[in-house]
């Protein structure tokens, strides 16, 4: 097929409205007449409720098709080549009776060729020979290609995910295999997996084929977005150096995330993870980021319970949530993270920000491990399959911020894994820091000390560093990540009982301080304004005559007391991203007159 594409449609000079057409595929040697295109047009708008002006044309020369056309809508697939036809009305003869009228045959004949959908017309035929949990063996479809979509006879759909040298192919069903037969016809489709997508997704709750799971009917997608694609080039990309704000004080002042940065949040179970990845994306509300909740084999009513907390919030205006539920199949759990991946790479190629959360990593590992023992595949470490490590790696270095050239666009990636018992050293968590840019590390003993978020500032890290913070925030942060390391080993050996000088005592009291400052209540980010504003009294050790048990009202009843007086600094702040001359010696006086007014020492 060559490259030479030519694409009839309208309103062309409209980049917006040309994103979100009903797209057709035409495959020919001799491209369609005007009359053709106008009659497939119709046909095609009410196939599928479209508007016929909403319908955008691409017309591949495929010297293969001989005469007529072969038609690709998404996944859907019409073959109404030359060779598709006749052996259609060859099936339909045979399948007449004699005793029908010639009027009856030809009637029957064009209602056959209306309704006509996918047919093997040109293309090869398999049949399966053995089902058995998911799993399906074919034989006969010797060209068929790795990751290609094969269609079942009864209409279900599968992945090949291994081909044998003995001519059979493994295929994995993404519906239910009671359907599926011995000797049941399979047909080829060409495509490899991808989802429908269109900009009228946002907002919505689907599985990783693209159904709707929110009872809102269809999404009204019109492309079909392959889930699998290569990663963006080096030289396609552009450094990582603008904020992504989660709106957690301990992770945007110490470990601070880019747009196009892969953080890693991992600890054991009931650490924290989804609620810190939750306030993350409510955080991004009114900052024209959209927001893709990738579910994997997670309880209904944990799904259910997320996405509620989105629309309390008002988050779900500008997210997508991909579930593939505990109760799924393997397959669905396989290829949900890179469905979720491919509706992020949809917005970010179109020059916006997104931020995907995969939930989680480690339960998509085990969906791989459960299809490739299955498959009969070798297994390895912990029963792992060898291409573990690529399947998370081909995943993640999809994230990205793409050059100017490109749009700009970014995909921001925040994958969390479980560990056992804080062991940061098993597989398959090695495996995902080794490919991230740093990782939040949530430990258990902090958060039922009621530290939380959990943050173990000891091992997490960002390896961007201060390059993805603001001026601002670059500026105010000063040596909290040294005293809270330095507050960690004091706090050690003050165990022991033994008499402090008062330097040391002074800096256990600070670290203290700044433990309970960082404490902060889920579903309630801070804005940058506030953020600032307790680093810069902080650091300079505002708090530290503070009650211990007093410190978070206090820090609330001083940032209220900024809004209220000082309005204008704090906008300022927010906008401005840069630390102006005098900002410090202004917060630190006013912070000054409030502790001496309110503190009882």
């Amino acid at each position: 097929m060559s490259d030479e594409i030519k694409k009839v449609g309208f309103g062309k000079n409209d980049e917006t409205a040309q994103k979100d057409k009903l797209k057709v595929e035409i495959d020919c040697v001799t491209p369609p007449s005007v009359t053709q295109i106008k009659k497939l047009r119709e046909y095609f708008a009410e196939c599928y409720n479209e508007d016929v002006k909403n319908i955008e044309f691409i017309i591949k020369r495929d010297p293969s098709v001989v005469s007529g056309f072969k038609i690709f809508v998404g996944d859907d697939n019409y073959d109404w080549s030359a060779l598709g036809r006749i052996r259609q009305l060859r099936r339909s003869f045979q399948s007449l009776k004699h005793n029908v009228s010639e009027d009856k045959i030809i009637s029957l004949l064009r209602e056959d060729i209306k309704s006509f959908k996918l047919d093997s017309g040109y293309q090869q035929v398999g049949f399966v020979t053995a089902v058995n949990d998911g799993i399906v063996r074919i034989k006969g479809l010797t060209d068929v290609e790795f990751g290609e979509i094969v269609l079942f006879e009864c209409g279900v759909k599968g992945m090949v995910q291994d081909i044998s040298s003995d001519g059979t192919s493994g295929v994995v069903l993404f519906g239910d295999e009671t359907e599926v037969v011995m000797e049941m016809k399979v047909l080829r489709t060409k495509r490899t997996a991808g989802i429908p997508i269109s900009s009228k997704i946002i907002g919505r709750m689907i599985d990783p084929l693209g159904r709707s799971l929110d009872g809102k009917g269809d999404v009204g997608a019109k492309e079909y977005f392959p889930i699998e694609r290569p990663a963006p080039k080096i030289l396609d990309r552009q450094p990582v150096n603008k904020p992504l704000e989660t709106g957690i004080l301990a992770i945007d002042s110490m470990f601070p995330i880019g747009r196009g940065q892969r953080e890693l949040i991992i600890g054991d179970r009931q650490t924290g993870k989804t609620s810190v990845a939750l306030d993350a994306i409510l955080n991004q509300k009114n900052k024209n980021v959209v927001c893709v909740y990738v579910a994997i084999g997670q309880r209904a009513d944990a799904i259910a319970k997320v996405y509620d907390t989105l629309k309390k919030y008002g988050a779900d205006e500008y997210t997508v949530i991909v579930a593939s539920t505990a109760s799924d199949p393997a397959p669905l759990q396989y290829i949900a993270p890179y469905a979720g991946c491919a509706i992020a790479e949809y917005f970010m190629y179109r020059g916006r920000d997104a931020l995907i959360v995969y939930d989680d990593l480690s339960r998509h590992a085990v969906a791989y491990r459960t299809l490739s023992l299955l498959l009969e595949r070798s297994p390895g470490r912990e029963a792992y399959p060898g291409d573990i490590f690529y399947l998370h790696s081909r995943l993640l270095e999809r994230s990205a911020r793409l050059s100017d050239a490109l749009g700009g666009g970014s995909m921001t990636a925040l994958p969390i894994v479980e560990t056992q018992a804080g062991d940061v050293s098993a597989y398959i968590p090695t495996n995902i820091i080794s490919i991230t840019d740093g990782q939040i590390f949530l430990e258990s003993d902090l958060f039922f000390a009621g530290q939380r978020p959990a943050v173990n500032v000891g091992l997490s890290v960002s390896r961007v560093g201060n390059a993805a913070q603001f001026e601002i925030m670059k500026k105010s942060v000063g040596s909290i990540r040294l005293d809270l390391a330095q507050y960690r080993e004091i706090k050690v050996f003050s165990q022991f009982g033994g008499e402090l000088d008062s330097a040391t005592e002074r800096k256990l009291r600070h670290g203290e301080t700044l433990t309970m400052l960082l404490r902060q209540d889920k579903s309630s980010p801070m804005k940058l304004h506030e953020q600032v504003l307790t680093l810069i009294c902080a650091d300079a050790g505002k708090f530290n005559d503070v009650p211990i048990k007093e410190v978070k009202r206090f820090q609330k009843d001083l940032l209220a007391y900024f809004e209220k007086e000082f309005p204008i600094l704090c906008i300022r702040i927010d906008y401005g991203h840069e630390l102006y001359d005098g900002l410090k010696s202004a917060v630190l006086k006013v912070a000054d007159a409030f502790i001496a007014e309110n503190v009882k020492v």
